[in-house]
């Protein structure tokens, strides 16, 4: 990483002629050193775990699912979340073929929390960004969240809440197709190049607001609002943070400046897990598949895991 960090001073101080300590050259100077480093990042260690995402196709994780008891099903499904693709897009297929395959609701939740919040993109980048530390606590704070909310809603019963389609539908169960180790390394190749196609703009977007605020937003702006001394910065992080769509990729770098500008870890963890596990979009989609009463329990228990996850690590970091 040294090479990347001289190289990204090389280009902005001397070859650019920026001066060091201004708000421009300590800007680019940051979107040229994150982007590059988080590039890099992303396409060794998603070819990686696109290998072992190719074990775990969603029949099988649904079948693996079906019928697991409470408490065993949700730290199942949570875990399957990390090596699992999915997105907002694709949350309602996911939910029908989990129900009708006989996945418990509160263990459905518990997989639909983590994938989108807890996965290797979040994994590496909070690795290669802050170590290991800050991506163990964040990994282990979303799989918390993600279980603790599914046996929740598990435990409230709210199946009549499922829009009545739902139940009616019979999706199937697709044959699990075995893989050999080149049609794996083939799969990874071509899933590492799609998901780069997808998400480089989030990644640029991500990096390029960063850079902003790491060079022209003043540090006492931050610590008004969102600063150690506010009782209410993480509840504002988390408010903040819903309305926004973006994923692990697009929303880390921002983090990383936020943290930069001294914003506490507990209200940065927070945030983040608000704009990747919530949004107004995914709401948007999954009430075609659930009524209004579970929607909103299922938003304001994950808000509320969240809210609580950033206070703790305001008080114990």
């Amino acid at each position: 990483m040294n090479t990347l960090k001289h190289t990204a001073d090389y280009l902005t101080f001397d070859l650019m002629g920026l001066t060091p300590g201004t708000r421009l050259g300590e800007a680019l100077n940051f979107f040229l050193y994150d982007t590059t480093k988080i590039f890099l990042l992303l396409t060794t260690i998603i070819f990686v775990v696109a290998i072992i995402r190719a074990s775990f196709p969603p029949e099988r994780t649904k079948r693996i699912l079906s019928h697991k008891r409470e408490y065993i099903g949700n730290i199942l499904a949570a875990l399957l979340g990390i090596v699992t693709p999915f997105c907002s897009c694709s949350a309602v297929p996911l939910f029908i073929g989990f129900v009708e395959s006989g996945v418990p609701l509160g263990v459905t939740f518990s997989f639909l929390i983590s994938s989108p919040m807890v996965n290797e993109v979040a994994l590496i980048m909070l690795w290669g960004l802050f170590g290991w530390k800050i991506a163990l606590i964040y990994i282990g704070t979303g799989l918390l969240v993600a279980i603790v909310a599914g046996i929740i809603i598990g435990r409230l019963k709210m199946e009549k809440y499922v829009q009545d389609y739902v139940w009616k539908m019979q999706v199937g169960n697709a044959e699990i197709i075995k893989m050999t180790f080149r049609e794996k390394i083939d799969y990874a190749r071509e899933y590492t190049l799609g998901l780069l196609k997808k998400i480089w703009p989030y990644v640029v977007a991500g990096v390029g607001l960063g850079a902003f605020i790491h060079g022209y937003v003043p540090q006492d702006f931050l610590a008004r609002w969102a600063g150690r001394d506010n009782p209410f910065a993480v509840p504002v992080a988390v408010a903040l943070g819903v309305p926004l769509y973006s994923n692990a990729a697009g929303v880390i770098p921002i983090v990383h400046a936020l943290m930069e500008k001294g914003m506490a870890i507990g209200t940065v963890l927070a945030f983040m897990m608000a704009v990747t596990a919530l949004s107004l979009p995914e709401a948007v989609i999954l009430s075609n598949v659930l009524k209004k009463p579970l929607l909103a329990t299922f938003f304001g228990i994950v808000a509320l895991a969240i809210v609580c996850v950033g206070y703790l690590f305001n008080a114990i970091l």
